[in-house]
């Protein structure tokens, strides 16, 4: 039997909150979590450090909720996804019958791009809908931006205040409809300059030797610089054999980064998974694998057709 607000329900039911203090924080989060114990339930914290340093001074020693760096474990979005799936199938395999699990996602407030974790929150209704996970995911109204608030209606079924109200979002979106109206503008800052290479229809090879060259500016690491290849080599072969004619490749750099966009004339993946499962929709290995390796990836639909963004060593919030 599953405890709270979702009894009787099948899948992730999933929450969302807000807040303008830290009191505000604590008394949306802790019953929650201390509900989930009382009902026996495996019950996860998994916040950043200055909300899970709120959350274990308040709760003490021995609360029985499971204490998880939210900063480490929120590092990508696939990454998010494939760690969230393994701990759910573990609980499930030990017999629970709800999981509960409070986070909060990076955002522009706190310096990170926000097109991927917008893409997260509406994905997650489907990729952890095979298990009876109960998530919560409270946004900060003094940090937050307005679009990262009005995107958290929309990719949550229900809205609850810190006073334990609890509605049903007027505005949630299927995440279908959400991905293909969301999100829509945002470019990194070093592309309002000139790219340094410009190139169309060209061989994933060549892609691979442009960016390449680059490096003599970017100095990446080799970890980053190696993942960005494999990343950009992949996407331009995804434009050539699934989008439609020309395939536009766009490379800006500077020291510490290297920006690629790769844009067809096409509508891009369908699929609202794509990108955060392996093998989720045409092309899907080749995008997940450039989402485990890249700093930052933004998929966009707009007037000038669909445009993968790939970041490699620093992103710009």
């Amino acid at each position: 039997m599953r405890s709270g607000a979702p009894a009787g329900h099948d899948g992730i039911f999933h929450e969302t909150a807000f807040y303008g203090s830290d009191d505000e924080f604590l008394a949306v989060v802790l019953p929650f979590l201390l509900d989930g114990v009382a009902a026996g339930e495996p019950t996860v914290s998994l916040f950043g450090e200055h909300n899970q340093r709120l959350v274990r001074a308040a709760l003490g020693p021995d609360s029985g909720v499971v204490l998880i760096d939210g900063d480490g474990h929120y590092l990508r979005p696939a990454v998010a996804i494939k760690r969230h799936r393994e701990m759910l199938a573990r609980y499930v395999a030990g017999g629970a019958a709800q999981i509960r699990i409070a986070g909060d996602v990076p955002h522009p407030g706190v310096g990170v791009p926000w097109e991927w974790w917008a893409r997260y929150e509406a994905a997650v209704n489907e990729v952890y809908d095979e298990f009876p996970m109960y998530g919560l995911c409270p946004y900060d109204t003094r940090t937050a931006p307005a679009e990262v608030l009005n995107h958290a209606r929309r990719t949550h079924t229900h809205v609850v205040s810190a006073d334990g109200r609890r509605e049903r979002s007027a505005v949630y979106q299927d995440p279908r409809e959400f991905l293909a109206t969301a999100v829509a503008s945002w470019a990194d800052p070093i592309e309002a300059r000139p790219a340094a290479v410009e190139l169309v229809d060209v061989p994933p090879g060549r892609a691979r030797a442009e960016v390449a060259a680059l490096q003599a500016v970017a100095a990446l690491s080799d970890d980053d610089l190696n993942g960005l290849l494999v990343s950009t080599s992949e996407i331009v072969t995804n434009g050539l054999l699934h989008g439609a004619d020309p395939v536009r490749l766009r490379v800006w750099a500077e020291p510490g980064r290297i920006v690629v966009t790769v844009t067809d004339q096409g509508p891009g993946p369908a699929d609202p998974v794509a990108g955060l499962m392996p093998g989720a929709g045409p092309g899907g290995l080749g995008l997940w694998l450039a989402h485990q390796l890249c700093a930052y990836v933004s998929l966009q639909r707009g007037p000038g057709g669909f445009t993968i963004r790939l970041i490699a060593g620093e992103s710009a919030g």
